[in-house]
């Protein structure tokens, strides 16, 4: 009897290939993940945090914010779409070429019922892997934000935040950037 073969891991060139159909493809090691469109909530929260960041980021221009659909290719059989990525001033000539080739220093990722396992354990392994400096993890459900920092080539444990102990998210990539919760899941 012959062993069974390995599957076949899918690649960039592979992913180019998949239908312009309005849902989310990524390849994570070589696996196609299809995620269906965003509800409304899942929207509003990526826009104000956007919008907070951005504004945040014309006041002090020390690196870019982007939203999905926005090809982040990790690896040959890595490619994602954050909800929401910074890269530093610093990293954007090495990371900006059509789409972000390699780790941008912040990512967020707004979990729904279809995607809160991947984003808690198959992303953020890829994303300590490749070096994403922080990696935050939004729960609508819960109104709650879970912050991975990086020390050394790991993620520490991480932080949770919630709207109702009235938390407000910072961090050291944005210097002086307060994002209140009860402002990010405003209703």
């Amino acid at each position: 009897m012959k062993p069974a073969s390995p599957r076949m891991k899918l690649t960039y060139d592979d992913y180019l290939l998949f239908p312009d159909d309005g849902k989310r493809h990524e390849l994570i090691d070589g696996e196609h993940y299809v995620t269906p469109t965003p509800i409304l909530r899942h929207q509003a929260i990526a826009g104000r945090l956007h919008l907070l960041i951005a504004s945040y980021l014309k006041a002090q221009p020390i690196g870019r914010v982007f939203f999905a659909p926005l090809d982040v290719i990790l690896s040959r059989f890595d490619v994602v779409e954050p909800d929401l990525l910074y890269v530093s001033r610093d990293r954007c000539g090495d990371l900006l070429k059509d789409w972000v080739r390699g780790a941008p220093d912040l990512v967020v990722e707004i979990g729904s019922p279809s995607t809160r396992q991947r984003d808690e354990t198959i992303k953020r392994t890829l994303y300590e892997r490749e070096g994403v400096v922080e990696y935050w993890i939004v729960d609508p459900e819960i109104d709650g934000v879970r912050v991975y920092r990086r020390n050394g080539d790991r993620f520490e444990r991480p932080m949770e935040l919630s709207r109702a102990a009235g938390d407000v998210l910072t961090t050291t990539l944005l210097p002086g950037l307060e994002l209140p919760l009860s402002e990010v899941f405003e209703d």
